[in-house]
């Protein structure tokens, strides 16, 4: 049977969350793609996601898309940000990049993080976000003195690609340790190959690996409620209970924010 699609009268309209696509060449005609499980998890949050196109956009359909967010979510990818943006050399050729996906959202990080919005990156997010605000990154963690090798084995079934990898100290005081209070250690998957090098200015760690790597951070400057983390909570989220309560961290945020637009002395 077809969803009943007519107008409700009932309850508060759910929040917007724009989820930008990566950009990918099949049959030598571009197209936009999102992983399904990033679109599921803005679900999870309470949201309805929006694709947003990759690629350099002129500014005035960014703020028509901006000024519809009450949410973004920033999803992972297989692709690396472009290191030419922190200054370095590519390292390893062979690795896929996607500056279309560069363009767009190291071009609106620092807007949505200026303008309040409620920001949630993961893996290839969270990578970005601390280069759009002025950090770098180990293009190749396992070959860095004193880290270990953090890339997924590919060759496994994903339910074991996916699966805990190792724990993730919290870090006491911050938005993590608010939103699992009952939590020093949570156990994560592993599937990056690529970490912080240098956390941009101003940024908070949130947790770290048992060697010390940056797994997840926040900005306490901004407006609005912001995250960033190196693993996959979005894999089988609804039974993650830590997912669960990320992401409804995440969607509390984006109502509140959906709220806040309706008010008349909200800062734009």
């Amino acid at each position: 049977m077809a969803p009943d699609i007519t107008p409700s009268a009932h309850g508060p309209d759910r929040p917007w969350i724009l989820v930008p696509a990566c950009a990918r060449d099949m049959g030598g005609h571009p197209f936009h793609i999102c992983g399904d499980k990033y679109l599921a998890a803005a679900r999870l949050a309470g949201g309805v996601p929006l694709i947003m196109p990759a690629g350099q956009r002129d500014a005035d359909e960014l703020r028509h898309l901006l000024a519809l967010a009450d949410g973004v979510l920033l999803p992972g990818s297989p692709s690396n940000v472009h290191p030419s943006h922190f200054s370095q050399e590519v390292h390893d050729p062979s690795l896929p990049l996607d500056p279309h996906r560069d363009a767009l959202t190291l071009t609106i990080i620092p807007e949505v993080l200026r303008r309040g919005i409620p920001l949630f990156g993961i893996c290839r997010g969270f990578q970005e976000v601390n280069v759009a605000l002025g950090g770098s990154l180990h293009q190749a963690v396992h070959e860095v003195a004193g880290h270990k090798d953090h890339r997924s084995r590919d060759q496994r079934p994903l339910s074991e690609q996916y699966g805990p990898a190792h724990p993730v100290h919290i870090a006491p005081g911050g938005l993590l340790a608010q939103r699992l209070p009952d939590e020093v250690e949570i156990q994560v998957n592993s599937l990056h190959g690529q970490g912080i090098d240098r956390l941009a200015p101003g940024l908070r760690v949130e947790a770290t690996s048992p060697e010390g790597l940056i797994e997840a951070f926040s900005w306490p400057q901004a407006r609005g409620f912001n995250l960033c983390v190196q693993w996959h909570p979005e894999w089988q989220a609804r039974s993650n209970p830590v997912s669960v309560r990320l992401f409804d961290a995440f969607g509390e945020a984006c109502r509140t924010y959906q709220r806040s637009k309706t008010a008349p002395d909200r800062p734009r």
